[in-house]
């Protein structure tokens, strides 16, 4: 499509908005989907370009040479011609309301005795963040979810994993079980030595104190790796 073109230019049956009336959201692209959200363009280019050059721009490319909107941050944004502090702040409404509806719909299926299940729920919370982020989710006697806390942030080892730290708060929530979670900002949840360090030092450390881990599970980019499935812990 000419950069130059206007929404004028296209038939009516081909502009987003009209399309989405008269065949339904579903019917759309996702530039197309987010060209009605963006509503206009720029002199010189119609919101379809516009959304076209958020979702796939040639200069911003993400840890694995792919881009999400979701890795956007409001500076990224302001730096797009086009997008103005009231597009910024809407965009990133957007996707964190998508991650909260996604997670909403996992919610459902929530069980914290299936990885797939915990892994689904924190899916598009973790696997778009750019540092790693590790959770403690504790859990009762009744293997019911008590609370969660994010304990480290960075690559994880021993160095910012403390088990002191870790247990105190699960021993202040009265905790029998947790369960560990991180991501890795490559995309890739494969275990790294650090990993299976980490885990079995915190194993043993609440094996002393008689609160059992669960399990590790690290978040990829749609993808995940449970270390109880892989007797690694």
């Amino acid at each position: 499509m000419n950069q130059k073109s206007t929404m004028k230019d296209m038939l009516a049956e081909e502009r987003p908005y009209e399309k989405c009336e008269r065949f339904g959201a579903g019917s759309l692209t996702d530039i197309e989907l987010l060209a009605v959200l963006l509503r206009t363009g720029t002199k010189g280019e119609n919101s379809l370009e516009l959304a076209r050059r958020l979702l796939y721009p040639p200069s911003f490319m993400g840890v694995n040479g792919e881009t999400h909107l979701q890795d956007w941050t409001k500076d990224d944004l302001l730096k797009v011609h086009g997008i103005g502090k009231v597009k910024a702040i809407q965009i990133l409404c957007l996707c964190e309301l998508s991650k909260r509806l996604s997670q909403m719909s996992a919610r459902e299926e929530l069980d914290f005795s299936r990885p797939g299940t915990i892994a689904e729920y924190y899916m598009e919370d973790m696997r778009h963040r750019k540092q790693e982020y590790m959770k403690l989710l504790m859990l009762n006697s009744k293997s019911r979810f008590i609370g969660e806390t994010e304990i480290s942030k960075g690559t994880i080892n021993m160095s910012v994993v403390s088990p002191r730290e870790l247990f105190i708060e699960a021993l202040q929530k009265n905790a029998v079980y947790i369960i560990l979670l991180h991501n890795h900002p490559s995309g890739d949840p494969s275990p790294s030595k650090d990993d299976i360090l980490v885990t079995r030092r915190v194993k043993e450390a609440g094996e002393l104190i008689g609160i059992e881990l669960l399990d590790h599970i690290i978040i990829g980019d749609n993808c995940y790796v449970s270390l109880a499935m892989r007797d690694s812990i």
